[in-house]
This record gives structure tokens, C-alpha cells and sequence, in this order.
């Protein structure tokens, strides 16, 4: 079902249960496609109320883009459209509506994949969802002096042989000086749990679905 934010939409998946803890689930830059629907779908079957806001809807509504390398190059021009302080707030608002619905029982987190694991990150900083997952986020490397504004627990994953995100070790640095905060690095690269993007990596994404799945049941438990 899709709710909607002012003009967003806002599709939610909804356990088996019928209710449990939030999630906000962030896209990549090919928005709500089938990658990330079975994300959402994979979420709410561990028992959690999910919901997308669609990032995109103020200059591209209902973009959804292909993996190869034309819808790549399409894909970096809408995301070039972003507004990334608005999307913040859209990421922010999401996490404050999923709170009051009636089938969110709990706390509500936020996860998110490359654009949408900056997005994550910045929205822990600038708000207070319960806990945040930041998978290989290109923009985090250069935002993480402001780790000491994140109260939540929050889980970097990144992959060392990212060639689009040479600087996690800043992540790592700050990581090992802040309560509360871990880090996951893969032997892979970028998008690596992606299974229809080019640089999936089974056995890396394997390995990062588990430790998320069982940050999740230790800091957002159903």
C-alpha cells in the first residue's frame, strides 16, 4: 500500500504480523526498482513495518532505472537534480509518519544503499531514528567528522575495493572512537549486495545481510 507525505509517496510493506518496529528504507539512484522492492520485502518478512520514500518526486516521480551502463549514466543525471538537504527532511518526515501509524510498534530505524546510505547517515545526524544502517554511502567518508551527532546505533558497510569510495578509512577511524557506532568492511566493491548491479559479490552480500539482519534484532527488536 502507498501512503503519501504531502506529495511524496510513501509505499509501506507490512509484516505478516500486521505490525512491528519501523523502517525507513532508502533507495539508490535507480529508486524504487525491483532490487530494492525485494529489500523491502526481505525486511518485513524479519518482522519489520517498512516504508520508500520516493526521493525523486519533486523533478522525477516514479524514476526507476537500469543497471547497465546507460541507465547508470540516466540514473547520475536525475540524482544530479537532488536537492540533498530536502531530501534529508523527506527521510526525516518518513521517520516521524511511520511513528504514528498504528501498525508501527516500536522503534523506527533507517537503512539505506549508496545514495541512500549518505542518506541514512545524515538523516542520524540530523535526527533521532532508533537505529541506522549506512550501506557503501559515497558521501559519508567526507560527513563523518559530525559522527559525534549520531546518538543512535548506526552500522557502516563498505567495500575495500570500492573505486568510488577510497576514503573509508575516515570511517573506520571514527568509528573506533565513538560508543555505539560499527563498521563492516567487505573484500568486494561497490553496491556489492546488489544483486543486479555489476559489482555484486554473493559471499559479501551474504555476510553483510547477517551481520544487518543481527544489528537489527539487537538495536530495533520485533
Amino acid at each position: 500500500m502507498t501512503h503519501r507525505i504531502d506529495d511524496m509517496p510513501l509505499p509501506v510493506w507490512l509484516p505478516s504480523s500486521g505490525s512491528g518496529p519501523g523502517i525507513v528504507l532508502i533507495q539508490e539512484i535507480f529508486g524504487l526498482d525491483a532490487y530494492l522492492r525485494g529489500i523491502a520485502e526481505k525486511l518485513a518478512a524479519l518482522g519489520y513495518v517498512v516504508a520508500v520514500p520516493e526521493l525523486f518526486h519533486r523533478f522525477e516521480p516514479g524514476w526507476v532505472g537500469e543497471h547497465d551502463e546507460a541507465g547508470i549514466q540516466r540514473s547520475m543525471e536525475v540524482v544530479g537534480k537532488l536537492d540533498f538537504p530536502l531530501a534529508v527532511q523527506d527521510v526525516v518526515a518518513s521517520v516521524e509518519y511511520l511513528r504514528g501509524l498504528p501498525e508501527v510498534t516500536g522503534g523506527v530505524g533507517v537503512l539505506g544503499f549508496c545514495l541512500g546510505g549518505t542518506l541514512a547517515y545524515a538523516a542520524a545526524t540530523a535526527s533521532d531514528p532508533d537505529t541506522a544502517v549506512s550501506f557503501y554511502g559515497s558521501g559519508v567518508p567526507d560527513q563523518i567528522s559530525t559522527l559525534d551527532q549520531v546518538s543512535c546505533p548506526i552500522l557502516f558497510h563498505f567495500g575495500t575495493e570500492d573505486s568510488f569510495i577510497t576514503g573509508y578509512q575516515k570511517v573506520v577511524d571514527a568509528v573506533a572512537a565513538h560508543e555505539g557506532a560499527e563498521i563492516n568492511l567487505e573484500p568486494a566493491g561497490h553496491a556489492f549486495l546488489n544483486h543486479l548491479a555489476p559489482w555484486y559479490d554473493e559471499g559479501a552480500a551474504n555476510r553483510a545481510w547477517d551481520l544487518t539482519a543481527a544489528f537489527l534484532a539487537r538495536t530495533l527488536p520485533v
